[in-house]
């Protein structure tokens, strides 16, 4: 019992075609993990620089507010100083 020329033809072509349709669920399958890893990677590039930011506002904050109680130590010494300075010249 041999196979026609068309019946193998046939056969060929559904194995091809089955063969394609593998390969494109394969493609689709790689597509949608390569995108899951790129998104959670994304998230967590996303998550750790905005941590980083605030750390570095928190800091210049910090700064900031040393910076003014400097300041502020500064003026109230210098206003003491006056006051010193005013009660010796009487």
């Amino acid at each position: 019992m041999s196979l026609s020329d068309a019946d193998v033809q046939k056969q060929i072509n559904h194995m091809m075609a089955f063969i394609e349709q593998e390969a494109n669920e394969k493609v689709e399958e790689i597509d949608a993990k390569a995108e899951e890893e790129f998104n959670l990677e994304k998230g967590r590039l996303v998550q750790e620089q905005r941590l980083k930011i605030m750390e570095y506002f928190e800091k210049k904050e910090k700064q900031v507010e040393l910076q003014r109680k400097i300041q502020s130590s500064n003026m109230l010494n210098q206003a003491r100083l006056k006051v010193l300075k005013a009660r010796e010249d009487h």
